[in-house]
């Protein structure tokens, strides 16, 4: 039993029940549809599609990534991990993973690590046996009316307190880059403090002009 057919037999369903118009039935224009399917985001080197993205007025909210039943979600790491580096990229506070058997949130405004377990930034687990019970809160929470009166935000504020964003992290990166170029060309020239501060810089500048044009497929990878 394959993803696509948990996608179509359960998990659409499933979100439409929430009030997603996950066909597009309203026919709304494509900047402005409830939801994308297989929306592209750009992770680390490489651009990814996460199966759904969920939006609201043309912005993103959260994304769910599908699996076929034979995932375990609850004990499997590497779904979580994929999940989470989605999220994080693009600035998400929570994203959802579900093979419909089974129903996780994640909280993705902490850096993934591959080596982090399944249970790592997960603030809800669900079987499908709990659905029926725990309806209401899902309600509360993943609804297009509960996501447009700001309930999913408040939520989600209230869980990112002393977290650290993506442009943070990237800042902090840059800074590591610059620290050891600056040590590597002291080592190996005799410059004055001022070359080589700006040594460093054009360096970094030139790194980084580059891989936003192989990004965009200007210059070869």
């Amino acid at each position: 039993y394959n993803e696509t057919q948990v996608r179509r037999d359960f998990i659409d369903p499933f979100f439409k029940a929430l009030g997603w118009d996950i066909d597009n039935e309203c026919d709304y224009a494509e900047a402005y549809r409830d939801v994308i399917h297989e929306d592209m985001v750009l992770v680390g080197n490489a651009k990814k599609a996460p199966d759904y993205s969920f939006r609201i007025g043309g912005t993103r909210k959260f994304f769910v990534e599908a699996k076929k039943p034979s995932v375990s979600i609850s004990t499997d790491s590497k779904p979580a991990f994929q999940l989470r580096r989605y999220g994080w990229s693009a600035k998400l506070p929570l994203s959802i993973l579900t093979d419909f058997e089974e129903f996780a949130v994640y909280d993705c405004s902490h850096k993934p690590d591959e080596h982090h377990g399944p249970s790592q930034a997960r603030l809800h687990y669900y079987k499908y046996t709990d659905y029926a019970e725990n309806w209401g809160e899902i309600v509360s929470l993943f609804s297009k009316q509960a996501v447009m009166k700001g309930s999913f935000d408040r939520f989600a504020a209230g869980k990112k307190k002393g977290t650290t964003t993506v442009d943070e992290e990237f800042l902090a990166e840059i800074e590591k880059w610059r620290q050891w170029l600056a040590s590597n060309i002291l080592q190996n020239n005799d410059v004055s403090q001022r070359d080589l501060n700006l040594a460093v810089q054009l360096i970094i500048d030139r790194i980084i002009f580059l891989r936003i044009c192989e990004d965009r497929g200007i210059e070869d990878y």
